[in-house]
């Protein structure tokens, strides 16, 4: 398996948002850390789902579906004990995948309000 890192990385932000909106994933969030020192990432993928079950499988299917498009495998990821919250690891991008009250409480947009925050339209 290939990492991320050959793969330029709007590509693979492309490809993660199409992974989630294969499982109608919502209010898609990019959040561009490039220019911020202390964030350890470049890239945020933020969107969320309905339930537990959504969440799973919206996390499923980027992982899947980065998998089968270009042979990517994400380093690590983290959350599906309980499904409120999952973490995938691409390395230099991090997708959060949410159920909405954990996204309200745990308002990543507010922590890095000085990042730069592309907002993806729901498809319908």
């Amino acid at each position: 398996m290939s990492n991320s890192s050959a793969l330029p990385q709007t590509d693979l932000i492309r490809l993660i948002v199409e992974g989630i909106q294969e499982r109608k994933g919502r209010k898609i969030t990019h959040v561009d850390l490039s220019d911020i020192e202390s964030s350890g990432v470049s890239h945020f993928i933020i969107c969320q789902g309905t339930s537990n079950m959504q969440v799973s499988a919206i996390a499923d299917s980027v992982r899947d579906y980065l998998l089968d498009k270009v042979h990517v495998k994400p380093y690590n990821y983290d959350g599906y004990q309980n499904s409120q919250w999952i973490v995938i690891d691409y390395g230099d991008i991090l997708v959060h995948v949410f159920l909405p009250q954990e996204r309200e409480r745990y308002n990543l947009e507010e922590l890095w309000s000085d990042a730069k925050f592309t907002e993806i339209p729901d498809l319908d």
